[in-house]
């Protein structure tokens, strides 16, 4: 008999996944692929938004044709802060724009002059001042400087969106997309924000359509449910806000880190905004606080330098057990070093700037990389966990199967609870999770998330 599934979706910047859950949320089938970056037309790199088009329907038609599956559903969930403008006829009339891409500070200055000010703007829309990361602010450079481009722009649709519009054919925005330091959305009105208003902005936007909603889509001759999409660390959040009810943040850990507290619904203040605090709106249109580094990306970078200087292979650090002394020798002797800043405001460690020959071995090295990291890391957390009674921090992602990182983070929060929490891919388990009701008829499973327990008076720091 055919094993009923869900389809999820999972686009990152670096891998593209596609899953099938059973209705216990076990991964039962996955494919993968990697892309190569492609170039817009000012020769940043951004992603090949025909391959991936081309992925995406090609994987989906093969697999609906699988006879030891049933599929039920199909969900996506997407790296945010990244806008596929189509045309009248739904065919995408610019490059993907890599949110990393520098943003005109002439612009920047007009538009923050005109509205108000940086922080003003912050404060209403959680949007710490970000450039292209502020995703509003690619609709708003494309108006004033290609204001012929922005004319043909019938839709602007969130990457998640995206996807599920190349399956159902249904243009929706979705407010995990359109809340997460977009720059669009008023958290003091709970709608869009005047300057998406006077811009001509809103009218770009499709309709917003609930995320735990569902549209009947006809694929390969089979009538399945499909979602709208979900950015990724929103769907990453469903299945702990789905599993456990006392008080946690979770930090979820990846390209970005990001800590979130759905517990924490006080208004950012001058502080945070400045440290890149947001607040993202969940799939229950719940506030959630959260706070990002910028920190899986430069650990990528640092262990590649690392790699390089002492002559191991780029993924040395997977094999790398946690060393209480070298830790503790390090902290105690270790030089002050002071965070950077790089482009668009993100901060890094400071850790590039340290003197790779000072180290007698790659695990030395590496040790005082997450050092350095979790410096940042602590305060970034902290700025969540203030005025709140969360004791619980789960960590999910890369950093979780990472013991230097997790007996690190345990030492650097003794009074909290630290736990390494394994959920099968949370990200797309949480994508499924939002259309539970309208795929599977099985109650929600207990055992969707493993916890490791790390406590910081084991240790001998």
């Amino acid at each position: 008999m055919a094993i009923p599934v869900i389809a999820v979706f999972d686009v990152g910047k670096t891998n593209k996944k596609v899953f099938f859950f059973n209705e216990q949320y076990k991964i039962v089938l996955e494919r993968s692929a990697r892309f190569e970056e492609t170039t817009d037309e000012d020769g940043d790199p951004c992603e090949d938004l025909n391959l991936l088009s081309s992925w995406i329907r090609e994987r989906l038609q093969e697999l609906a044709k699988l006879k030891e599956f049933d599929l039920k559903a199909v969900n996506f969930s997407a790296y945010g802060a990244s806008f596929v403008h189509i045309d009248e006829n739904g065919h995408p009339v610019t490059p993907l724009y890599n949110y990393l891409k520098p943003y005109p500070e002439k612009l920047k200055k007009q538009f923050y002059d005109q509205y108000g000010g940086e922080l003003k703007v912050s404060a209403e829309t959680a949007s710490p001042v970000l450039g292209s990361l502020n995703s509003g602010m690619q609709l708003y450079r494309l108006k004033y400087e290609k204001p012929e481009l922005f004319k043909k722009i019938k839709y602007s649709l969130h990457l998640p969106q995206y996807l599920s519009y190349l399956i159902t054919g249904k243009v929706y925005s979705d407010i995990t997309s359109i809340g997460c330091h977009t720059g669009l959305w008023d958290f003091t009105k709970r709608d869009y924000h005047q300057w998406v208003k006077e811009e001509g902005i809103v009218e770009k936007l499709a309709p917003l359509y609930p995320s735990d909603a569902a549209l009947e889509v006809t694929v390969e001759g089979g009538k399945r449910f499909a979602g709208v999409g979900l950015h990724d660390s929103s769907a990453a959040f469903i299945p702990f806000i789905a599993s456990f009810q006392k008080p946690f943040v979770l930090l979820s850990t990846g390209t970005w880190c990001v800590s979130l507290n759905a517990f924490n619904s006080s208004p950012l203040t001058e502080e945070e905004l400045k440290n890149d605090c947001l607040c993202y709106i969940s799939f229950r249109q719940d506030f959630v606080k959260a706070s990002r580094l910028f920190a899986g990306n430069e650990h990528e970078q640092q262990c590649k330098r690392i790699a390089s200087h002492f002559n191991a292979a780029t993924g040395f650090y997977n094999r790398i057990q946690y060393n209480s002394e070298t830790a503790a020798r390090l902290q105690a002797g270790s030089d002050i070093i002071e965070p950077s800043r790089h482009s668009d405001n993100l901060i890094a460690s400071g850790f590039e700037n340290r003197d790779l020959s000072a180290f007698s071995s790659k695990e030395e090295a590496y040790h005082q990389l997450i050092i350095d990291l979790l410096k940042m890391q602590t305060k970034s957390t902290k700025l969540v966990l203030n005025g709140t009674d969360v004791r619980r921090i789960f960590v999910d992602g890369g950093f979780s199967k990472n013991p230097v990182y997790m007996n690190l983070l345990a030492v650097a929060f003794p009074e909290m609870e630290v736990f390494a929490a394994s959920v099968a891919q949370a990200t797309s388990i949480g994508a499924a999770l939002a259309l539970h009701n309208h795929w599977n008829s099985s109650p929600l499973p207990s055992s969707i998330i493993d916890l490791k327990y790390y406590s910081a008076s084991e240790l001998t720091i």
